[in-house]
């Protein structure tokens, strides 16, 4: 990932900025410069403008007509959360999962809330289902109960108003999971419904009306209410357990800033339990990592346990990437390959890598020149199989749910090709085609925009598709409970 910061500010003037007391902004003009530009640099720079497909072509569509949509907006916006949350608004409805505009420094962070009724829901079989009610609640819904509507309005509505763009992408089922205890929640979006006063809920053949009193605010409640009904990964993310008599690969985070060394190690120490007979358990759920080095954290730890001799020609067929043409994609893979010359190590250990990258620039040298707007370079080419056996002698199971995304689903791509190899849990988060992220600091200094800016156009794995684990192996139950989470997946094995 590069960042490249907007031209008119500095990293110093971001400390400026932050520090500045928030009244004293102009929110609304910043908004409105922050919309145009990342408009605008979307326009000159994103592969979606000149690929084909449906999905590329509701991108374009939505440039100029989303673009409106947010503006008309901008009269709404007086603090650094509202622009938060047009910014967020905005790029959602390009329903790119890789395109998003994030703030710089932390302002709602996933437990945050300024009031609610004492009710949270969770997203269950299709349903917004009540998951957790806070103590003190009097005449409110059971735990299990169906919301199905609030304020008068039908729940799906209700939900769409107020919950997708704004917190999350609500026609992908990862987002639905994600977003839904807000949806009784007030989040202080100045642009949706905050608190309903009163919701329906069906609970068995009876639907029944409860009034939602306003319930006593903490960050501790709202932070249990939360992991009591979305999988929250632990503090320990990386480590191997045994449980019902299998070793338990926990590899919940593919952040670089994990205990790699110390994980790697582990793995390899149990490289044999682990091939065993009796299978193990590979908990993948919660593994986001959007940057190049969580796909290759995760096919490390792959490689480790099966060895890279046999899953090389097992990996997906690459195929063809399309390169948008413009200088400031251009600079991008300039950047990044004078970083990759200027450090010895990395000169002596990936030559390759650098010859791959010299390749990518000098073929955006000769479109520039022929005045070309795309150009398309072949990916990896296929591996025969190497005759390599399967060092992996019992049944896996791969648990995912929707936190797995970015290079936990190209981890996926490989393991579903795998022999004694289910994918089980719940549908996992998706990512588009348009890949490798760089990144732009926008005029305010209050929000990034990150894009893919090439196009993986031959991927097999479609665009924003995820990965759903077959009919027998979608888990049902409440993810956030472990005991009951642990006993399903044994049963899995036949025990």
């Amino acid at each position: 990932m590069t960042f490249r910061p907007y031209a008119a500010f500095t990293v110093a003037a971001l400390a400026i900025t932050v520090t500045t007391s928030v009244a004293a902004q102009d929110f609304r003009a910043l908004a409105s410069q922050d919309l145009v530009t990342a408009q605008q640099e979307i326009r000159e720079n994103h592969p979606a403008l000149i690929v084909d497909g449906p999905e590329a072509a509701a991108f374009r569509s939505y440039l100029d007509t989303g673009l409106a949509e947010a503006q008309a907006l901008i009269g709404q916006v007086n603090s650094g959360d509202s622009h938060a949350y047009l910014m967020r608004y905005f790029a959602g409805g390009f329903r790119d999962s890789n395109l998003r505009i994030t703030p710089t420094f932390d302002l709602l962070g996933p437990y945050f809330g300024i009031s609610w009724g004492g009710v949270t829901t969770g997203w269950r079989n299709g349903e917004y289902v009540v998951t957790h009610v806070a103590d003190g609640v009097r005449r409110g819904p059971r735990v299990g109960s169906v919301v199905t509507e609030c304020n008068g309005v039908p729940i799906e509505q209700f939900a769409m108003e107020k919950l997708d763009r704004w917190e999350a992408d609500l026609t992908t089922e990862a987002g639905r999971v994600r977003s839904a205890p807000y949806l009784l929640w007030n989040r202080n979006n100045p642009f949706t419904r905050g608190l309903p006063q009163t919701c329906k809920f069906r609970e068995g053949r009876r639907t029944r009306d409860f009034e939602l009193q306003i319930q006593p605010v903490s960050p501790q409640a709202l932070e249990a209410a939360y992991r009591a009904t979305v999988y929250m990964p632990g503090d320990v993310p990386l480590a191997i357990e045994q449980v019902n008599g299998r070793p338990w690969v926990h590899a919940h985070s593919l952040s670089e800033d994990a205990d790699w060394t110390a994980f790697n190690a582990s793995l390899v120490a149990q490289a044999d339990a682990l091939r065993g007979p009796q299978g193990f358990v590979l908990d993948l759920r919660g593994a986001n990592g959007s940057e190049f080095t969580s796909t290759r954290r995760a096919y490390g730890l792959v490689n480790r346990i099966w060895t890279p001799e046999f899953t090389v020609s097992r990996q997906p067929v690459a195929g063809n990437v399309t390169y948008r043409v413009s200088q400031d994609n251009r600079d991008w893979f300039a950047d990044t390959l004078a970083r990759m010359e200027a450090d010895p190590l990395f000169v002596e250990e990936n030559p390759a890598i650098i010859e791959e990258t010299r390749a990518v620039v000098e073929a955006f040298d000769a479109a520039m020149a022929a005045g070309q707007e795309s150009f398309v370079l072949p990916g990896r080419a296929p591996v025969a199989d190497t005759g390599a056996p399967n060092p992996v002698q019992g049944p896996v199971i791969v648990l995912v749910d929707a936190g797995c995304a970015g290079g936990c689903l190209d981890v996926l791509d490989l393991l579903v090709n795998l022999p004694n190899v289910r994918l089980a849990g719940s549908t996992t988060a998706e990512d588009s085609i348009f890949i490798e992220p760089t990144v732009l600091r926008l005029p305010s200094n209050y929000a990034d925009l990150t894009y893919g800016h090439k196009a993986w156009t031959d991927r097999e794995r479609g665009n924003n598709e995820p990965h759903e684990p077959a009919e027998g192996l979608r888990y049902t139950g409440n993810p956030a409970d472990e005991v009951a989470v642990r006993t399903w997946v044994s049963s899995l094995f036949g025990g």
